[in-house]
């Protein structure tokens, strides 16, 4: 029913950029037939806020202007420390009974006033086929004021939020549109952007468990910035591998091997929680995507680290182009950055 719903167009406001992508499907298969990547100012949006609404919104609007995209709704996501995910285990009971209990459930989990969050929730097991007396449950809550600011600056581009999800599964929807469902594997799905990572790890097609880490591309820039007294465009420009103002990228090497330490910590103590309460404890493969997974070697001491085939995440493996200059937009460095803004864009009107 929802394949027939309206399209949306997926956007993705990351701290960095906003990524705009436009899927139209033919049968079973998709075709972008708009895309497109607008760069934000530098604290425009810090930590997942957005601090300067109006410069979000220029770059929104600049960025459907620029590529001819005409739709008006959205799919748009959040992440961070304003949304809450959580696999909690409840009585069995029916869908109906859920539905009135899940805000007093939810109550005992998250750590907001319930009346500050909207709710949203999936059965992932009902625990009847097992003959089990619980079930569980995906609870998914965000913060209002946060959906409101984001939903806000969409308006303010003269566009509309008709679906608001959150990174990690959107980036889950990209995935399996592309490498289809793997029953039984592990496969941990890392999004390395600006300002955060999202981690989100699935058994099969369910997600069992996701976190965001506050640390990404950004922390490059300011380490090369603190450490050799850099500028910020120019810190930019060496975490990129290009030389600036007589310092070398082999300058910039250790710093950003600390940086890359740092992360690979961060995702270490998230792996762990995972395998202290998941029933396996091994992870299959490990699918990358984001600008700063290109970061001084990142994919290497992922690697090394953590002893599973790292790959890059490909959102047009299995999506087509309409036409050569979408595909010409959509090539090289911007699409490991596009995985989000195509798994929104798989979203349509109606949805949950």
């Amino acid at each position: 029913m929802f394949r027939k719903a309206k399209a949306l167009v997926g956007l993705d406001i990351g701290s960095s950029a906003v990524k705009a992508v436009e899927l139209k499907s033919a049968g079973k298969v998709y075709k972008v037939t708009g895309f497109g990547s607008e760069p934000i100012p530098p604290d425009s949006i810090v930590d997942g806020a957005i601090i300067d609404a109006a410069a979000v919104a220029d770059a929104i609007r600049r960025l459907f202007d620029t590529r001819g995209i005409k739709t008006k709704e959205v799919a748009a996501s959040l992440s961070g420390n304003a949304v809450i995910v959580k696999k909690i285990t409840l009585p069995v009971m029916t869908e109906a009974e859920l539905a009135e209990s899940i805000y007093w459930e939810a109550e005992q989990y998250i750590p907001f006033d319930i009346q500050d969050v909207n709710l949203d929730y999936q059965i992932l097991d009902k625990g009847d086929a097992s003959g089990g007396k619980t079930m569980d449950v995906l609870l998914v809550a965000a913060k209002k004021e946060k959906i409101a600011d984001y939903t806000g600056v969409i308006a303010q581009a003269g566009r509309t939020a008709v679906v608001v999800d959150v990174d990690a599964f959107a980036l889950q929807n990209a995935y399996e549109a592309n490498y289809g469902i793997q029953p039984g594997s592990v496969i941990v799905l890392l999004n390395a952007g600006a300002s955060a990572t999202n981690i989100n790890i699935l058994q099969g097609d369910q997600s069992v468990f996701t976190r965001d880490i506050s640390i990404g591309g950004n922390a490059y820039t300011e380490a090369l910035q603190r450490e050799l007294s850099l500028p910020h465009e120019s810190a930019d420009t060496l975490k990129r591998g290009l030389p600036v103002d007589g310092t070398s990228y082999d300058d910039a090497k250790p710093v950003l091997r600390a940086v890359t330490e740092n992360m690979m910590l961060e995702i270490q103590k998230t792996f762990d929680f995972f395998k202290a309460t998941a029933a396996s404890d091994r992870i299959d493969r490990i699918v990358l995507s984001g600008g700063a997974s290109r970061a001084e070697a990142f994919t290497e001491m992922l690697t090394e680290r953590f002893e599973a085939p790292v790959e890059s995440f490909d959102p047009f493996k299995k999506i087509g182009f309409e036409g050569k200059k979408v595909q010409a937009d959509a090539s090289g460095d911007v699409a490991p950055t596009a995985a989000v803004a195509v798994g929104l864009a798989l979203r349509r009107m109606g949805d949950r």
